[in-house]
């Protein structure tokens, strides 16, 4: 089963067939953009009851909510290990003293004891570059278990630090594909994908962040190259407009630089959008790991 199961916090998920819908929004000011550890811990314990059994896609809104992967991930059942595949056009391992944020959740799940390696592919933010390198945890890059895949963003200081087998750069998307896919087809492993639309280019889905370079295409192509089944996905990135109550996620979204949503262009951009989904949708469904029970 792959019925997408939409947390629907922001009512940005257009109506895919099948889906399963939680209603969440009044979670929206609490956990949107990021929240105490402790918030996300009961926001966790909330949805435990009405998770439904089997290998659901969760779509999460509007990217300003990706650190909701982290517990989504946390309760993937550690029969093996497996790794985490992240396409986004951000590392999403930047550090946050409040808790936990959609853009340093990560690091977190790089400790998980069920968690063999982190991929994080699709990068083209300046956020890992030098500018900005002492804003990244270093240490799961340092320990072997996150690996940035970039495309044109100058990642030469990794090498002068001793983590250059941490970061692989390159001067194109079709190159990145390619070294990714050679990677999963002969390693191939268990694999939890999460998607954050603003690694596309904004022609092929616009979203509340600066945005990457991929095509349609090239995400089909890094999904089919996860040869060793998918135990988990996750999909966000979806474009929405909120006006938060509180004056200092306020600041902290303006400090982030997010651009503002234009109403006049919102719907088309969400059924844009939408189409999207569903392509990924139909490319993850052909990726599910079978069920280690044989039912």
């Amino acid at each position: 089963m792959n019925r997408p199961l939409v947390l629907d916090i922001d009512h940005s998920v257009g109506p895919l067939a099948e889906r399963l819908v939680i209603p969440l929004s009044h979670w929206q000011e609490s956990v949107r953009f990021g929240c105490s550890l402790g918030t996300l811990a009961r926001f966790r314990r909330g949805l435990e009851d009405a998770w439904p059994e089997g290998n659901a896609t969760a779509m999460l809104g509007s990217g300003d909510f990706h650190h909701l992967s982290w517990p989504l991930i946390g309760r993937v059942p550690a029969t093996r290990p497996f790794q985490v595949v992240v396409l986004d056009n951000h590392p999403d391992n930047m550090r946050f003293p409040f808790g936990v944020h959609c853009g340093s959740w990560v690091r977190r799940v790089a400790e998980l004891p069920q968690v063999g390696h982190v991929h994080v592919v699709g990068i083209s933010s300046r956020d890992i570059g030098v500018a900005h390198a002492w804003e990244n945890y270093l240490a799961p890059l340092r320990r072997g278990r996150l690996s940035y895949w970039s495309v044109g963003v100058d990642v030469s200081w990794a090498a002068r630090v001793g983590l250059a087998g941490a970061f692989h750069g390159f001067d194109n998307v079709a190159a990145m594909v390619e070294a990714f896919g050679s990677l999963q087809h002969a390693q191939p492993r268990p694999t939890y994908l999460s998607i954050d639309k603003d690694v596309f280019a904004p022609e092929v889905a616009r979203t509340n962040w600066d945005q990457g370079q991929l095509q349609l295409d090239d995400a089909l192509a890094i999904i089919a190259s996860l040869r060793g089944g998918l135990v988990g996905s996750d999909i966000t990135g979806e474009i929405s407009a909120y006006r938060y109550r509180s004056w200092w996620k306020r600041r902290l979204s303006a400090m982030d630089g997010q651009p503002a949503v234009d109403g006049h262009d919102l719907g088309r951009w969400q059924a844009q959008q939408h189409a999207l989904n569903e392509r990924l949708l139909e490319a993850i469904a052909r990726r599910i790991a079978p069920d280690p029970s044989g039912d």
